[in-house]
């Protein structure tokens, strides 16, 4: 079979001849062509409308405080030098006047002493005494505190601490005497004191 050449017109769409003058075709283009013509030279505009969101504001962070390490121990504040002095001397006004009506009161009685360390230890030995039971009057029972006087007995070790190597041989030899003695009846009360719990309770016949 012989194949057919295909069928095909060639339109000349110049507008205007080589003279320059306007061609017949184009002064009689139908108006669709034209408009055709128009909407193919314009730019083709989307449908779709891009719209611009405004970009997220950005907060400024917060500046971080430094919070300042509290300290497990806070430290002991106390008065100044001068509040020290001035309240040393209004407290020796103070026993000096009481010292005056005292003496005026009673007067043929003894001045009262100084206070020593002397009096210190033999104040603590007393109360560690008493709490063991002892000045209980006959006939009545004792009245033990055996946690105040262990707290008395510790009391008179921590001064043997604190003043090791500041006391005199007098005072040294006090303060040491009087811990060997509280700690003896100490031993010797809790001794008891277990052995009565350790025993049974008298049966009522």
């Amino acid at each position: 079979m012989e194949e057919k050449p295909p069928s095909f017109t060639v339109t000349d769409r110049r507008k205007f001849t080589v003279e320059g003058d306007l061609r017949e075709q184009a002064a009689t283009a139908a108006p669709e062509e034209t408009a055709e013509a128009r909407a193919a030279e314009r730019p083709v505009e989307s449908s779709a409308r891009i719209i611009t969101m405004p970009a997220p504001k950005q907060e400024e962070p917060e500046p971080k405080t430094v919070e300042e390490p509290v300290s497990a121990e806070d430290p002991i504040t106390g008065p100044s030098l001068k509040e020290a002095a001035e309240q040393h001397a209004a407290y020796e006004q103070s026993a000096r006047e009481i010292d005056d009506i005292l003496r005026q009161a009673n007067p043929g009685g003894e001045a009262a002493q100084d206070t020593s360390f002397e009096h210190v230890i033999q104040s603590i030995y007393l109360s560690a005494v008493m709490a063991m039971g002892a000045g209980t009057e006959p006939g009545q029972k004792p009245r033990i505190d055996i946690v105040g006087a262990r707290q008395s007995i510790d009391m008179l070790a921590i001064l043997q601490d604190k003043t090791k190597g500041n006391l005199t041989e007098k005072e040294q030899r006090l303060l040491q005497n009087a811990l060997f003695d509280l700690r003896m009846m100490f031993v010797e009360l809790t001794n008891a004191i277990a052995q009565s719990a350790q025993q049974p309770p008298p049966v009522k016949k």
